[in-house]
Formats: structure tokens, C-alpha cells, sequence
């Protein structure tokens, strides 16, 4: 029966009116890693790459992928971020529109079975139970919800594969085939469908029961008969799924290539307990999810840990809820493969809509890394809708239970609906996700750190530190919980103890056992206990060598782990050692060559080793891998344009502006802009870039130098000179803005006391300083005191014996005392050079921090531009003082050649 228009609109009204306050929420647990720290969601990852890495994004050849293959899942999420990046509300309006199909489609699968008023309403209560919000309002349950939609395409596909006179309909099977590949692209439990297609044919389409198929095994064993023609048929379309079946398993296990995950006892304790713990606590674990869909009142949004603590002998009362279970599964069992009636065939397809997909999650035919969870018991909720709705229709069909029967099931619709809309909130943070978890199991250590770690998000260490303690007390051999209080006690500055609880982490990892591999019994992120201590002590200038000692620890127990040879990279470089580090980073690269960020730090290393065409290639290889990697933007275009190379600058300028559109708040991309600008003779917009610079940051020295040289550059002096207060008001030291000021002070306003006031402050801060030293014999003789002048030359020609223009200053002046008079006019020397003050190294890029991600700064003191300017002093003339023509020749001749040298100076200033 196909669906109406009118039952469409009931469902997606519903739906919508249980969900509707999902689109408020954010990205928490397990959204953080699927879609916030998943490059493979960005338009720069190749998109190849969904199909070599794991649910989470991480390569499958890696040890530590979750071997989790859902490329289908992930490239709805990579169209979520083209549409709005990572706002949640589009991820969760399209986690509610894929429930919505679901329930419609899942109305269409009950119409085989039950009537329309109970498909109907086995349809409603699948739409408004609350065991689906971690299915979708967790935006990670997408996987389920899109696998259950090629799920129940695929069945109602093979449905229609029987045809006239019981004839095989192949095209119906070829699509389904395609649909369960497609549901196991989505998730791997996808594939079960198939078994259900199987049990349909059987006992559904061809309408056998269990003593029926007895029967007429035995005739054929004992040869009294043949074997019949439907059973002909049965044998061919199974062969058909079994062997598409087959094909997607080994293509699956190919995938991941052969290897299981890796999972501790903390995710799943019983999975690595002794007989009969094991099996009893598996088994008990079947009526516990059994009894969450019949009364979803506490939900939890984790479950592992000591959520459900063991069963470790046949006395424990709780065998009695697993013998109870199996007796009524057994029954309904029987009752569904015995009789040939109407009702025994809807049972069994309920029966085999809650197993068969429950079976990958069950842990009963190999170990998965979860105790209980909430969202695989989607697909599975459908088989018990089935049975609800069933039950119902049985108990409505009698006179004196009918009322009663409504007024249950109308009880049971509203509560489940607004326990859904209740628990949507949950989900609304972290904070209340993990809190609302506590309320329901306190026994769990996994959840007290999750709420440490919300509020470590929101800097609150000492609340999150409190937390942290519990989880510790709550599972004293809890590594992550050691190392969750060490980085705590870390961002409080409390070293000893953050140092203290590291080492007792690291004491809890598993001891050497000879001839077996680390890697199959430590989970990766227990090892960065190694990178976290490491890390802390190496602030420690004393003990680098420890700190090195650790690294090389973690690479002898895992020699794939990347961090490790990247934090040892930096480590190595901070005790230089550059070429060690060098390799370090290379061994790193070899196993991950598509890391921006390790092209990027490896290129800081080779700044290190004066490899600048290396570092620049390096730089590049980052760009190709992430154009918008910001620190490789900013620091290859400054590795640019300290080349001195014209023909780069559009480069460096292009890069620079990508930098600013995604940093416009930081001042020195502005800054770097603007000395561009300065190198390609663009006064305007030079002055433009600087000025936006120190607007974004008040008193940014090497800006307002550089806009008061650009101005004294571009005879503006006296705009300079306000520019020149400012940063004097920042930085009173500053001893070439205090020449720059007091030879525009001389030269363009003729405040000798003003510029008197800025070399004596000069000499008064560094005695040996020569320009500042001359500048103020300068002013002695502007002054008139040639005796001053003379003495005041003479100290400076002790500090700079071979500088000419100082002999010959002094000439002037002795010729002046002697004379009383003169012609000549004393020149202030140039000021040097003032654009490379002495520039920082770039920082490293810190890969998969094994604490929690900082946010990283530009360390880029850029340096002060040459000055380019003459800033010649003239001295007054006597007039009345006569010289020979020789004299008058050869003063001439002196003053060409000074300007001539003034000028040689600056074109090699210039030149850099």
C-alpha cells in the first residue's frame, strides 16, 4: 500500500514538532572530532581522501583509525561545511529532515505487515521515541539515519522481486544490491539488511514455515521427492545475496586492512575479562538494551567504563533479567517460524528487524569499543515499534481493552514526544550533555572528565580540576583522568603537581612484555602522556635532555607516532640541534606527507639553517596542501620580501592579503603590507597600510616609525613629527626616532633647543652612540659655542677614528675658531640602518596537541625599514669670511664628494 499525502504530512509534522528545538544546539562529544577536527569536511582536502580515511578523518592504514568506513556519512557532512562551514544549525535541520524520511519510509515497510492504523501508528512511535535523539539531534547519528534510509530502500526493493507465478525479478535484486552497498558506505551494520531480505523470501514470500522446511528436507534426504521449484528459486536468490554479501565483506575487510581497532578495558571492560565474566556481562547487556527501548526514562549519553559493572559469577540476581529475556525471545521466536498465520510472519519480521542489525553492536561475535549506545538501537527500535504496534491491535481488537488500549497508547505517544523534546536540551552543550549523563551514572569516570573538559573549554580550570580529581577517585587506573588533571594543574601554573600526576599516568602504562607488540594493547592517545610530560618539562632549560630521553620512549613504542617525532623536532631545534631536527621532522613526513603544518614547521627549520629557497619551497608545499594555512602565508611572504627581489613581491603582497582576510585584526600583516608598499616606492599606500596597523594596535613601534621615515621620505616632515611623539610617548628609548625627530626638528622647524633635547638624551642612554653624539656637535656649533663643538667632535672621533666626515667637521670648526668665520655647513651623517632590527623566528605549528589546542600568534617583532634619508644638518656661514679660489675649489669639491657618498649610501639602503 503506498502512503498518502495526508499520513506524509501527520509523520513530518510530528517529527518536526519533537525536534524542532535540535536546531539550537551546537557540536558536542563526538561532533567535535567528526566534524570540527575533520579536515576531510574542507573544499581544500581532496575529496579521494573520504575514501582512504576513517569516519573521523584519519587515514585507515593508521593504527589508531577507528576503522570506521562511512564515506557517504562524511561527504554529507563536507556538503553541510560548503553551505554554512561549521554553523550546526544546517547539520542539524538535515539530521532531522533524513529522520523524517526515515519515518516515512519506514511506514511504507510496516504496510507489509500490519494495517494501516497500526502502521500508522507504529510509524509515530518511531518518529517521537526518545532513544533516536542521540541518533539525531548528535549530529555524528547521521550514519545511522542515512544507512536506515538505503536500509529500508533495499528491503522494499527486494520485495518486489517476486513476480508473476513466483518468477524471479532480477532487476528489483540488482537495485537492492546497490542499496546495501550504499547503506554499508553509511555505516558498516548496513549490510544486515541482507539477512533480512533472506528471512523475508523464506518464511514470507514463499510463505514456508520451520517444520514445513523440515519436512521437506527430510523427503528430499530420504528421496522421496524433489526438491520443489520454489525452493529452486529460494536457493538462487540467496546464493545471489549471500555472494554480493560476501564480496562487500571482503571488500570491507580490505579496507581496513585486516586489522581490528585498537580498544582499552576502559572503553569496554568486559571485552578483555576471562570466562564466564565476559560472556555473562555480554549477555546481560541484551535485556539492558531490551529494556531502553522499552522505557527510555535515563538515558545516557556514555556508557563504558564502570557504567555497568561485570558479571562475574552465575549467582549475580542479574543473570535472571538475561534468562527472563531469552525465554520471551525464544518464545516469540517459536511462535513466529511454527505457525503459518498472518500474525506470526509480522513477529518475525519485527524479531529480525531488532536482531539482525543489533548484531555488529552486540559484542557477542567480536569486540566493539562501546558498552551500550544509545544510537545504534535505531534501526532496531523499528522491530519493536512493530511489536508495539501489533500488540496493540491485538489488545484493541477486544471489546473491554479497547479504551484502555487508546488511553495507554495516547500516554505512551505524548510522554515519549516530550521526554524526546526534553532530551533534545540535553544536547544543546557539552556542559549539559555530560551533566545530564552524571545525573543518570555517577559510576562512570569517562563522563566526569567530559565535564572537565567543557569546562576547561570555557577556562574554567578550577571547576574543571575538581572534576577531573572525581574521575580519578571513580577509576583510579584511569590514565586519561592522571593526564587530564596534569594538564590542569598545568594551565594553573601548578608545575609540581601537573609533573606529579604525568608520572603517575605514565606508571599506569602497560609494562614490557617480551615478543609482544606495544601497539595491540596501548591505545594511542594514552601515549602522549610521554608528549605531555616531555612537553612540561622541557621548559626546563636542564632537562631537555630527559625531555628528549621521553620522545625517543614514545617512538620506541609506537614507531608511527607522529607527534612524537614532532614534538622532538621542536625540542631538538630549541637545544640546537637544527639538522637532528630536520630529521626528526622528515621521519615525521614520511609518515604523513599531506600535513600542512609539517611542511610549515619543517621550513622553520630550514629558516634555521639559512635554507631560504628550502624554506620557501617548504612554505609552498604547506600552501598546496591547506591555501589558507595562515602562519605559512604570513612568514613565506616576509621570507619574500627579505629576499630583496622585485619580481616576488606581488607573491608576498597576495599572500599577505589572504593572511589579512582571515586575521584582520592582527596588525602585523597590515604592518608587512605597508613595508611592501615602502619597497615599491607606493608612498600612498604605504602610509594607508601602516595607519591601519597602528589603529588596530595603539602604539605598534615599528609601524610608527616606518610611517614617520615614510613621511620625512616624502617631505612631509612635520606630519612626521606627531607620529614621532607618539611613539616616544610608547617608547621613550627609542634612539632612532629621537635622531629622526631632532634632525626634522634642526632642518625644517630650526628648534635647536628641541633637537638639542633629543641627542642629549641620545648621548645620556648610550654614550658610544656616534650619530647621536655628532648630531649634538652639531647643535653646540648651530649654537655658536665652537669650543663646545670642538670638544664635543673630538670625543666623537675617539668612538669612530676613521669616519672622514668627523675630521673633517672638525677642520671646519677649528678653521671657524681661528678664522671667526667660515663657509662651510656641517653635515649630519645618515642614520643608519634601522629596517632589520634583529627579527624573531616564526613559531612551530603544534600537530594533534596531546593537550588542548592554544591559539597561536604571529612572534614577528618586524624591524624598523632604513633609514633612507640624508638628514643633513647645514651649518651657518660666515659671509663675511673671504677664501682663496683654491679654498672655495676645493670645499666645493669636499661637499660634492659627501653628497656623492650620502647618495651611494642610500642606494644600497635602498638595494635591501
Amino acid at each position: 500500500m503506498a502512503v498518502s499525502l495526508k499520513e506524509i504530512g501527520l509523520i513530518v509534522g510530528v517529527v518536526i514538532a519533537c525536534y524542532w528545538n535540535s536546531l539550537f544546539c551546537g557540536f558536542v562529544f563526538d561532533d567535535v572530532s567528526a566534524i570540527l577536527d575533520n579536515k576531510d569536511l574542507h573544499p581544500s582536502t581532496p575529496l579521494k581522501n573520504l575514501f582512504h580515511n576513517d569516519f573521523w578523518g584519519t587515514p585507515m592504514s593508521e593504527e589508531r583509525s577507528h576503522k570506521s568506513y562511512r564515506p557517504l556519512t562524511v561527504l554529507t557532512f563536507r556538503l553541510n561545511y560548503l553551505y554554512s562551514e561549521l554553523k550546526p544549525v544546517s547539520y542539524h535541520l538535515l539530521n532531522l529532515i533524513f529522520h523524517a524520511v526515515v519515518s516515512v519510509v519506514f511506514l511504507r515497510v510496516c504496510k507489509l505487515f500490519l494495517d494501516p492504523r497500526s502502521s500508522i501508528i507504529a510509524s509515530l512511535m518511531f518518529a517521537v521515541h526518545p532513544i533516536h535523539t542521540e541518533a539525531v539531534t548528535g549530529v555524528v547519528g547521521r550514519a545511522e539515519l542515512l544507512s536506515s534510509i538505503f536500509f529500508l530502500t533495499a528491503f522494499l526493493s527486494y520485495t518486489k522481486s517476486k513476480g508473476p507465478n513466483n518468477t524471479i525479478v532480477w532487476t528489483p535484486i540488482a537495485l537492492t544490491v546497490v542499496l546495501v552497498a550504499a547503506a554499508t558506505l553509511c555505516k558498516e551494520q548496513g549490510v544486515t539488511v541482507v539477512g533480512i531480505c533472506c528471512v523475508y523470501e523464506v518464511f514470507i514470500a514463499q510463505g514456508y514455515t520451520l517444520p514445513l522446511l523440515f519436512t521437506t528436507a527430510m523427503q528430499i534426504l530420504r528421496g522421496k521427492g524433489s526438491i520443489p521449484f520454489s525452493l529452486l528459486q529460494i536457493l538462487l536468490k540467496l546464493i545471489v545475496l549471500m555472494f554480493s554479501t560476501l564480496l562487500l565483506v571482503v571488500i570491507r575487510v580490505q579496507v581496513i586492512q585486516s586489522q581490528l581497532p585498537v580498544f582499552t578495558r576502559f572503553d569496554n571492560p568486559a571485552a578483555v575479562s576471562p570466562t564466564p565474566t565476559r560472556q555473562l556481562t555480554f549477555n546481560y547487556l541484551l535485556p539492558v538494551n531490551a529494556w531502553l527501548l522499552f522505557n527510555p526514562s535515563e538515558l545516557c549519553c556514555d556508557w563504558t567504563m564502570g557504567t555497568i559493572p561485570l558479571i562475574e559469577s552465575f549467582l549475580d540476581i542479574r543473570n535472571l533479567a538475561t534468562f527472563i529475556f531469552f525465554c520471551f525471545l525464544g518464545s516469540l521466536l517459536v511462535f513466529s517460524v511454527r505457525y503459518p498465520s498472518h500474525s506470526s510472519k509480522t513477529v518475525l519480521m519485527a524479531l529480525c528487524l531488532m536482531a539482525l542489525p543489533f548484531i555488529p553492536a552486540s559484542n557477542l561475535f567480536f569486540p566493539v569499543g562501546f558498552v551500550v549506545a544509545e544510537r545504534v538501537l535505531y534501526v532496531p527500535s523499528m522491530g519493536f515499534c512493530i511489536l508495539v504496534a501489533h500488540g496493540w491491535r491485538k489488545l484493541s481488537k477486544r471489546h473491554v481493552l479497547r479504551k484502555l488500549s487508546w488511553v495507554c497508547l495516547s500516554i505512551v505517544v505524548i510522554t515519549h514526544a516530550l521526554k524526546t523534546l526534553h532530551r533534545n536540551w540535553d544536547w544543546e552543550s557539552e556542559y549539559t550533555l555530560f551533566m545530564s549523563a552524571l545525573k543518570v551514572n555517577k559510576n562512570n569516570a569517562k563522563l566526569w572528565n567530559n565535564v572537565g573538559h567543557a569546562l576547561e573549554n570555557e577556562k574554567n580550570f578550577e571547576r574543571a580540576l575538581k572534576y577531573f580529581l572525581q574521575a580519578t577517585h571513580v577509576q583510579p587506573d584511569d590514565i586519561g583522568a592522571h593526564m587530564n588533571v596534569g594538564r590542569t594543574y598545568k594551565n594553573l601554573n601548578r608545575t609540581k603537581e601537573a609533573e606529579e600526576s604525568y608520572m603517575i599516568a605514565k606508571s599506569l602504562m602497560p609494562q614490557i612484555i617480551p615478543g609482544k607488540k606495544y601497539a595491540a594493547r596501548i591505545a594511542p592517545n594514552h601515549l602522549n602522556v610521554y608528549i605531555n610530560l616531555a612537553n612540561l618539562i622541557r621548559a626546563n632549560e636542564s632537562r631537555l635532555e630527559e625531555a628528549d630521553q621521553l620522545y625517543r620512549q614514545a617512538i620506541s613504542m609506537r614507531p608511527d607516532f607522529k607527534q612524537a617525532y614532532i614534538s622532538r623536532g621542536e625540542l631538538l631545534l630549541k637545544m640546537n640541534k637544527p639538522l637532528k631536527a630536520k630529521e626528526s621532522y622528515l621521519r615525521a613526513l614520511d609518515l604523513d606527507r599531506s600535513n600542512a603544518d609539517l611542511w610549515y614547521n619543517l621550513a622553520i627549520v630550514n629558516i634555521e639553517l639559512k635554507e631560504s629557497t628550502e624554506a620557501l619551497r617548504n612554505f609552498d608545499r604547506a600552501l598546496k596542501m591547506n591555501p589558507n594555512h595562515k602562519l605559512a602565508l604570513f612568514n613565506s611572504a616576509l621570507l619574500m620580501q627579505e629576499s630583496g627581489e622585485a619580481k616576488v613581491r606581488p607573491e608576498a603582497k597576495k599572500r599577505l592579503l589572504n593572511y589579512i582576510n582571515q586575521e584582520p585584526h592582527d596588525a602585523n600583516g597590515y604592518f608587512n603590507l605597508g613595508m611592501l608598499a615602502m619597497d615599491d616606492k607606493k608612498g600612498s599606500e604605504a602610509e594607508m597600510w601602516m595607519k591601519k596597523a597602528i589603529k588596530l594596535q595603539a602604539g605598534f613601534r615599528s609601524a610608527l616609525f616606518n610611517l614617520a621615515l615614510l613621511y620625512s621620505q616624502s617631505s612631509k616632515e612635520l606630519m612626521a613629527l606627531p607620529v614621532l611623539d607618539e611613539l616616544l610617548r610608547y617608547y621613550p628609548d627609542h634612539i632612532k626616532g629621537l635622531i629622526l625627530k631632532g634632525d626634522i626638528l634642526m632642518n625644517q622647524k630650526r628648534d635647536i633647543l628641541g633637537a638639542k633635547e633629543c641627542f642629549e638624551k641620545i648621548v645620556e642612554m648610550d654614550p658610544n652612540n656616534v650619530q647621536g653624539k655628532h648630531n649634538l656637535c652639531v647643535v653646540y656649533f648651530e649654537e655658536g659655542d665652537l669650543l663646545k663643538a670642538e670638544k664635543c667632535l673630538l670625543e666623537t672621533l675617539d668612538l669612530a677614528p676613521h669616519e672622514e666626515y668627523i675630521h673633517r667637521h672638525l677642520n671646519i670648526v677649528r678653521v671657524k675658531i681661528s678664522s671667526a668665520g667660515g663657509g662651510e655647513r656641517l653635515f649630519l651623517p645618515p642614520a643608519g640602518t634601522t629596517r632589520v632590527e634583529g627579527s624573531k623566528k616564526p613559531p612551530f605549528e603544534n600537530l594533534e596537541e596531546s593537550e588542548h589546542k592554544s591559539t597561536q600568534t604571529i612572534k614577528n617583532d618586524n624591524n624598523e625599514s632604513r633609514s633612507k634619508s640624508n638628514m643633513q644638518l647645514e651649518e651657518n656661514t660666515d659671509k663675511e669670511n673671504k677664501k682663496t679660489t683654491k679654498e672655495i675649489s676645493d670645499i666645493e669639491k669636499k661637499r660634492v664628494a659627501a653628497l656623492k657618498r650620502l647618495e651611494e649610501i642610500e642606494r644600497i639602503l635602498n638595494g635591501e
